[in-house]
């Protein structure tokens, strides 16, 4: 018995790697964010955390790569006019203006599937229009979908989209998603219930939804959304089994649960502000890998245009004067996050200072345009107007991100020296962006930011048609109710014009009436900051809206 219990252990010996603790194996990784989604449709709500879970579960046709030009994911090509597959034509404008059109001819990878077996075809293709173009379904993106005039399926795989405009970026597809008509068809038989009745919303877990490399296994909402393997992916094969994102929306607590260990990494597009970031790195940057991303991250202030007081330019330049955005850039944020004077990022070819109004640090300056516009000085050091309305402005954000508590706190202290009251509340992402921004019920200021792709045409947040209202079913993200004639046609022909030193022109022109107009109150451009184990590589963040889980099949583990 001796002798064969010896034999036994030297056999063991041997096999170090089968008996290893499972926690070595690595088949999970659980990844915290800051936020939840308030929907996973794909077509429904703007919001970072969502399209972080999209692009490992769902795949577009195209999208913007590392290198910040345009890629597939489910097209076999990008079409081009010198190739043939993309074809000018006489069009017009809905006005009925002379435009040209672009016809192009895409293929859909033949490898391409949905998690139940369910090829992705054409039919898909055709779906999503059918779901985008129409005002009652409450997208995101209205006007880009009733552009396309019309869609020819020549097959399963390929077909030609005809679009109403040839524009800049025509290779791409841009926001176009492909949707699953074979499980939530029916769900958009009453299409203003669609965001309701939608499978994303009620039945989440249907592999039928799901065509990335992950597939949606398991909904706690509010706290965590877990992905397994796609079974039907015929891509690179992902390193985990299963990958579970945990919503931990304080951020001193998304830190606490790194440590802890109950998480294994913090998303860089949704996780610590980057000066919480930089206190974490001299305290425990030892022990993980700490990257730093400059990127297409804009945080601002939307304005409520129809507030009276706000709604007033001299105020909203007042607001910018007394705030020493320099100060906050340098002190909170170590000089990573430079102060924006608009929505165009310094990273953007694009951007441009020729011209453009700038509101440096100035208080006598704001005192002075409050008082021109017709605010003194009150009993309790608040301004007041002739009629005795107090000047109080309400500042909300996301609830539990502590850096964006302390600027509002930095902020309205800033106000307050120049006799400005400011109303303080937050709520929790998923409430703030699926209901308050989303529906326009925010009474003053929102601050949140916009993370977009490169050389990003605006259209949905600045353009007039894109005013989100109960009548298009809060469809569109120009929640400031900004409307003005000039920037809709400044937009518009930006979106046509394919000579890149004109276009630069009018991006110009753009950016000099953005910061004229002020319909959102510029803060700072972010960095996004990865807080990873050192025994995961792969991971490439892009700095633009396409987030690194487009590429969450290239995550490897390396111990």
């Amino acid at each position: 018995m001796r002798r064969f219990l010896l034999a036994l252990l030297a056999i063991l010996a041997t096999l170090p790697a089968v008996w290893a603790p499972a926690a070595q194996a690595r088949d999970t990784l659980t990844i915290g964010v800051s936020q939840y989604p308030s929907t996973l449709n794909p077509m429904i709500d703007a919001m970072l955390a969502k399209s972080y879970v999209l692009a490992a579960t769902q795949r577009q046709l195209t999208i913007e790569g590392h290198d910040w030009e345009s890629v597939c994911q489910f097209c076999v090509k990008l079409p081009t006019i010198e190739d043939g597959d993309a074809v000018p034509f006489d069009s017009k404008t809905e006005a009925g203006e002379p435009v040209t059109g672009v016809r192009k001819t895409y293929e859909i990878r033949d490898d391409a599937y949905w998690a139940d077996g369910t090829p992705v075809t054409t039919d898909d293709v055709l779906f999503a229009w059918e779901l985008g173009r129409n005002p009652e379904t409450g997208g995101d993106t209205l006007k880009a979908y009733q552009d396309v005039l019309d869609i020819e399926v020549h097959g399963p795989k390929r077909f030609t989209i005809t679009d109403r405009k040839l524009d800049y970026r025509y290779p791409s597809m841009g926001d176009f998603a492909v949707m699953p008509a074979h499980v939530d068809r029916a769900a958009f038989a009453e299409p203003r219930e669609y965001r309701n009745r939608t499978l994303y919303q009620t039945d989440p877990t249907n592999p039928g939804l799901w065509n990335g490399p992950y597939r949606v296994s398991e909904v706690q909402v509010g706290s965590q959304i877990t992905l397994v393997r796609n079974p039907y992916w015929k891509g690179p094969a992902p390193a985990f089994e299963r990958v579970v994102v945990r919503a931990i929306e304080n951020t001193s607590a998304l830190e606490a649960n790194l440590l802890s260990g109950s998480i294994d990494m913090i998303a860089g597009e949704s996780g610590l502000a980057i000066d919480q970031a930089l206190a974490f790195e001299k305290r425990q940057g030892g022990d993980f890998q700490v990257i730093y991303q400059p990127s297409l991250i804009y945080e601002h202030l939307d304005v409520m245009l129809s507030n009276p007081i706000l709604g007033d330019l001299k105020i909203r330049q007042a607001l910018l004067h007394a705030v020493d955005r320099d100060a906050i850039n340098a002190r909170l944020f170590a000089g990573k996050q430079p102060v924006a004077t608009g929505s165009v990022n310094p990273l953007d070819w694009t951007y441009t200072t020729d011209g453009v109004p700038t509101y440096p640090y100035d208080p006598d300056k704001a005192v002075a345009l409050l008082e021109a516009a017709g605010w003194n000085p009150g009993p309790d050091g608040v301004r007041v107007n002739g009629e005795g309305t107090r000047l109080s402005i309400s500042l909300m954000t996301t609830g539990g991100n502590r850096s964006r508590e302390l600027v509002q706190q930095v902020l309205a202290d800033y106000w307050k020296r120049v006799g400005i009251d400011t109303v303080i509340r937050n709520e929790l992402p998923r409430v703030f962006f699926g209901e308050t921004v989303s529906k326009r019920r925010f009474p003053g200021l929102a601050m949140f930011a916009w993370l977009s792709a490169p050389e990003h045409l605006p259209r949905t947040t600045l353009q007039s048609d894109s005013i989100p209202t109960e009548a298009n079913n809060w469809g569109g993200q120009n929640y400031t109710g900004y409307a003005n004639p000039e920037m809709d046609a400044l937009i518009d022909a930006i979106e046509i014009e394919l000579d890149r030193d004109k276009r630069a022109d009018l991006w110009a022109a753009f950016q000099r009436l953005y910061a004229t107009d002020l319909p959102v109150l510029p803060l700072y451009f972010r960095a996004d900051s990865y807080i990873l184990p050192k025994w995961l590589q792969g991971v490439r963040p892009t700095g633009h809206k396409y987030t690194s889980t487009n590429w969450i099949e290239e995550w490897r583990v390396v111990e």
